[in-house]
């Protein structure tokens, strides 16, 4: 086990960023930096042993200051949609920076994938760790409160790469946080062709503006059942009306209690294969639908659905949805969750 750290350049203020890569015996190599949290590269192996880059990404930290795609990155204080930019706690409304028409995205126009982090480095027999740190202050973004937030990168001997968040407040806010990396196992092309299966029997339908109705739908006998391993393109140009809102898949889904693990992603071309297992309630499946052709990096054009996303969160626009888990978080309590990625070969 071993961890490497290496100069990155600098952000618009003049902050400096580094690049952490860490690796196992197994020849799992895993590359973070402070900036943003950004997880920009993973290598893995395939079924003949051939190194590839599972994650979307880019070389030169220019590429993410110009880039508004969330390549790799933390997204919070709040991850996914606030409807109307706004919400109540305890009958007080907060208004929230518009940086998605009129909503709220993945915590505004200087979130937490904007900026750098403290960072702390940690490694034994078994593990490397990267504990990275970031203090939110009361009123950015609109958020209330100072935040204190932590991310903590575990990646073990067994193929397991485990982000652990933990935050507290000295005011009643919301937090959501999680990883916006989009995984493409073939590490080229599309992910159309990944069989996909996600232990969820309902689902979170989007109005026109992808912000959630409040609802919960049953997967079955639709386009979004993933209950069963299949492939990613199967149905996804089917004439359903989620699906046309999204331009593909963009929606949360409510994970089974109890299903581990929760999401699993296979490409049968390589054979690599990972699998998720997360502590929060949903997982949004979101498979590049925005991706145009625009962007590219390592020798590879990111056209419409290159990667797809796993985003273990609570469900988007949860301060506005009483009956959704609640993302409140208050003085003396601590917001704490965690999530597995596990890399293999079939």
């Amino acid at each position: 086990m071993k961890m490497d750290r290496r100069p990155w350049g600098s952000t618009a203020d003049g902050s400096r960023a580094h690049l952490y890569v860490m690796e196992n015996n197994g020849g799992l190599r895993v590359t973070v930096s402070d900036y943003g949290g950004t997880v920009t590269s993973i290598l893995t192996q395939d079924r003949d042993g051939v190194l590839g880059d599972v994650v979307l990404g880019f070389d030169a930290i220019e590429e993410y200051l110009a880039s508004k795609a969330y390549l790799g990155c933390i997204v919070g204080r709040y991850a996914n949609r606030i409807a109307g930019a706004r919400f109540k706690i305890d009958g007080v409304e907060h208004s929230v920076a518009r940086n998605h028409g009129a909503h709220h995205l993945h915590g505004g126009a200087r979130g937490f994938d904007k900026v750098v982090w403290e960072a702390h480095r940690a490694v034994d027999s078994e593990s490397v760790r990267l504990e990275l740190r970031l203090r939110s202050v009361d009123g950015e973004e609109g958020y209330p409160g100072n935040l204190d937030a932590w991310v903590t990168y575990t990646l073990n001997e067994r193929g397991e790469l485990r982000i652990d968040y933990r935050a507290e407040t000295d005011r009643a806010t919301v937090v959501n946080l999680t990883n916006h990396s989009y995984f493409n196992l073939a590490c080229r092309g599309t992910v159309l062709g990944h069989e996909l299966r996600i232990d969820a029997d309902l689902f979170t339908p989007v109005d026109g503006e992808l912000i959630p109705t409040g609802e919960t739908l049953g997967v079955d006998g639709t386009p979004m059942d993933f209950r069963r391993p299949r492939r990613v393109g199967e149905r996804i140009t089917e004439p359903y009306e989620q699906l046309e809102r999204g331009g593909g898949y963009d929606h949360n889904y409510v994970l089974n209690k109890g299903g581990e693990p929760a999401v699993t992603l296979h490409d049968p071309g390589s054979g690599r294969v990972l699998e998720v297992s997360t502590t929060q309630p949903g997982v949004q499946l979101y498979t590049g639908n925005f991706l145009d052709g625009s962007m590219s990096g390592r020798g590879r054009t990111y056209t419409r659905h290159a990667g797809l996303c796993l985003e273990t969160q609570h469900y988007p626009d949860s301060p506005n949805q009483p009956g959704f888990p609640s993302t409140v978080l208050r003085p003396g309590e601590t917001y704490n969750h965690s999530t597995v990625f596990r890399f293999s070969v079939m």
